[in-house]
């Protein structure tokens, strides 16, 4: 079962500091997703998986609008994140959440 603490080092990378709580927080919203490797990783260059991230994560978890520049959010993470070629969804959902300053939402 994964941890909130296999994710610090990996948020610590990009974000440069790791609010613990909300990577628990993070970890136990995406749940049984961290279980299998495939959907415990984001394809950054699949239309399909991004659109996903905006609509169920960032519109209905999150409570943003696309008034909110989610896809030049989406975008600038995945960027940022553009030479890991495995890019945990825990760090992505972690640095969007940051980002539009929601990381309270999961404990943070």
């Amino acid at each position: 079962m994964p941890q909130a603490s296999d994710y610090f080092d990996d948020v610590r990378k990009y974000a440069g500091s790791c609010n613990e709580a909300a990577v628990a927080g993070l970890v136990k919203y995406l749940g049984i997703a961290l279980y299998k490797r495939d959907s415990s990783l984001v394809a950054g260059t699949d239309p399909k998986e991004l659109e996903r991230i905006k609509a169920n994560f960032l519109i209905k978890k999150l409570g943003l609008s696309e008034a909110d520049g989610l896809d030049a959010a989406i975008a600038g993470v995945m960027d940022a994140m553009k030479g890991d070629t495995t890019k945990q969804r825990v760090t992505v959902y972690y640095l969007l959440a940051s980002k539009f300053g929601k990381l309270g939402q999961f404990g943070g």
